[in-house]
């Protein structure tokens, strides 16, 4: 599931791929802007912004955004033409974008608009864990694993990372966020697990990277709790599926 932190390991491979090099093939696949032609122009930089992308070439930004089920793919894809959105190609490189849930070309002195309702980036020089704690708290009612998947609130945190976070407090994804009692330290938790994972291909919560230990409730239910045995919980008729301990998270 893209996140904050697969969207930061994704810019980086473009980045490898992309960065200095000039476009011998641009195949933009969405009618909007399938007349834009951006071969022979290099590609000047890649960067992420949350869950959010931008390549810049000369006045244009490619910005993409994965939602759900897309992707970046550096060479060969294995994908029906038909989920392929875009194709940039160089010399040496070529990247696909697959399912992309966002895809459009921008000016790229105002790119940034596009996402100036985020709030601080986990992963960005913009990260400021008192921001996000502002934000966090701003609506003391508000049930915590919703606020953490604000984007506004701060930006990259995922179902997955904010099922696991609730976890690692010891609260129900329910709780109000009055009653989280060190807001400070939950925001640089959050900021810690997703910077921990940014280059990592198979992410981890619990510190354990073997296959069936990574995380400690998320996708889990039904399993044994790994702290103290009781069945995960599960609640899949809400607009986000959540996962708890009933006997951990109070």
């Amino acid at each position: 599931m893209p996140e904050g932190d697969t969207v930061f390991r994704t810019a980086a491979k473009l980045r490898e791929a992309l960065e200095g090099k000039k476009l011998t093939r641009c195949d933009v696949r969405v009618p909007r802007y399938a007349a834009v032609d951006l071969s022979g122009q290099v590609v000047d930089e890649v960067l992420s912004r949350g869950k959010h992308l931008f390549i810049r070439v000369g006045q244009a930004s490619i910005h993409s955004h994965l939602k759900m089920d897309g992707a970046w793919v550096i060479g060969r894809v294995r994908q029906p033409a038909y989920k392929i959105r875009i194709v940039l190609e160089t010399a040496d490189s070529r990247a696909s974008g697959i399912d992309l849930g966002v895809l459009e070309i921008l000016d790229r002195a105002t790119d940034m608009e596009s996402v100036a309702h985020l709030g601080p980036d986990l992963l960005g020089p913009d990260w400021s864990a008192q921001t996000a704690v502002s934000n966090l708290v701003a609506d003391p009612d508000r049930p915590l694993s919703e606020a953490l998947l604000d984007q506004r609130v701060m930006a990259g945190v995922g179902n997955v990372f904010a099922n696991e976070i609730c976890f690692v407090f010891g609260l129900l994804p329910g709780t109000a966020v009055k009653e989280v009692a060190d807001p400070l330290r939950l925001a640089n938790r959050a900021q810690q697990m997703l910077w921990l994972n940014r280059l990592r291909i198979n992410r981890t919560t619990t510190g354990n990277t073997r296959p069936g230990q990574d995380v400690w409730v998320y996708g889990r239910a039904g399993l044994p709790c790994r702290r103290c045995g009781t069945p995960i919980e599960t609640d899949k008729d809400t607009e986000r599926v959540t996962y708890w301990c009933p006997n951990c998270q109070r």
